[in-house]
């Protein structure tokens, strides 16, 4: 994961946007829904613990789409490049990318396409309400798509036991936090089952399912007790190929 997407810890970056509204754009909401339809027609939804249509959905689209699609079309940005755009247009660009690279549009028609609406930004959008991809829709957003699985063996870890986290090899992506790797923290919680991710992190060390932990540590121990405010604790839930013990 480069450096754009874990700053935690790292000085003189400027002022921290604190506005707490989820869309500030309503065209925000439009990049959200299509994110959302995409991961409610994906073709791992035929392997999720809730049973999907997937296979009569009448839908052109034949693709795997994920958080984890969305994160990495993030993450591919040159960092410079990234700095400048906005969460949801970020969003978009991967998006965009993704049909592009699929094949779905070339460049040149989605170049047109954009084209067309700047210039006329009232034009109508396409409309071709379907009710059985607005029920596929309603039913991913209310079951979600994890796999939760029965462990196999115990936990490595107990709550209480103090343990490191892993510095694994740098990857295209990751679920480990930068800030906290090689350091020191608590078992805090042992979540119940085993979790995987979409996809596989490779030597990253996610792949198979396995226990989840939150990991509870003191915001001193991350960035120093000159950077932290006192009794400050910071909580992480991590996947145990991140957690090792401490010798």
């Amino acid at each position: 994961m480069k450096l754009q997407h874990h700053l935690g810890g790292i000085e003189n970056l400027g002022p921290v946007n604190t506005d707490t509204r989820v869309f500030v754009e309503p065209w925000e909401k439009r990049i959200f829904g299509i994110h959302t339809v995409m991961m409610a027609e994906s073709v791992h939804l035929a392997e999720a613990r809730h049973a999907y249509p997937v296979a009569q959905l009448p839908t052109t689209f034949g693709n795997t789409w994920t958080w984890a699609s969305l994160r990495t079309g993030a993450e591919d940005m040159q960092p410079f490049e990234y700095f400048k755009y906005r969460y949801y247009e970020k969003w978009l660009g991967g998006i965009a990318q993704f049909f592009v690279d699929q094949g779905y549009i070339t460049a040149q028609e989605l170049a047109e396409k954009s084209a067309h609406y700047l210039r006329q930004p009232d034009a109508a959008l396409p409309d071709k309400p379907n009710a059985a991809l607005g029920a596929q829709i309603d039913a991913y957003l209310l079951n979600g798509d994890s796999g939760y699985n029965e462990l196999d063996t115990a936990a490595r870890f107990k709550v209480g036991d103090t343990v490191r986290i892993a510095d694994p090899e740098a990857v295209d992506h990751t679920r480990l936090p930068g800030y906290l790797r090689s350091k020191k923290g608590t078992v805090d919680v042992v979540y119940p089952g085993a979790f995987s991710y979409f996809v596989s992190t490779g030597v990253d060390g996610i792949g198979q399912p396995m226990p989840v932990y939150r990991i509870a540590f003191d915001a001193a121990d991350l960035w120093g007790p000159g950077k932290s405010e006192a009794h400050t604790t910071i909580y992480a839930d991590l996947y145990e190929a991140y957690v090792d013990a401490v010798n």
